[in-house]
């Protein structure tokens, strides 16, 4: 991975954190399971589903667009929700998120 490339640091868990390359544009969900990360995102990033939650590292939550009101509903439905949970198929990869870490919730 060159310097220039974007990246996120995302969290298995197993606890184990992976460095993975990013593209601008895509969505956070898109990035963790096209490097073979063990994400359902079972509606693709419809917003029909909460099986792609992941917990944003505190120092990051700033940085983020704010949660819609459909994404605060299915996460209603998401097990062990966290102040800092987030629906990845809702956050949109940029140049000042490059280095964001999350980490993958629980599946229940």
């Amino acid at each position: 991975m060159s310097d220039d490339e974007l990246h996120i640091l995302c969290t298995d868990r197993d606890g184990v954190v992976h460095n993975l390359p990013a593209i601008e544009g895509w969505r956070i969900m898109e990035i963790i399971r096209d490097n073979g990360l063990p994400i359902k995102a079972e509606c693709g990033g419809a917003l029909e589903c909460a099986t792609c939650h992941v917990y944003v590292d505190p120092k990051w939550t700033d940085k983020l667009i704010e949660k819609s009101d459909e994404e605060e509903e299915k996460l209603d439905e998401a097990f062990v929700v966290k102040r800092n949970s987030r629906l990845s198929c809702q956050i949109l990869m940029r140049d000042d998120l490059d280095g964001l870490e999350v980490t993958l919730a629980p599946e229940g």
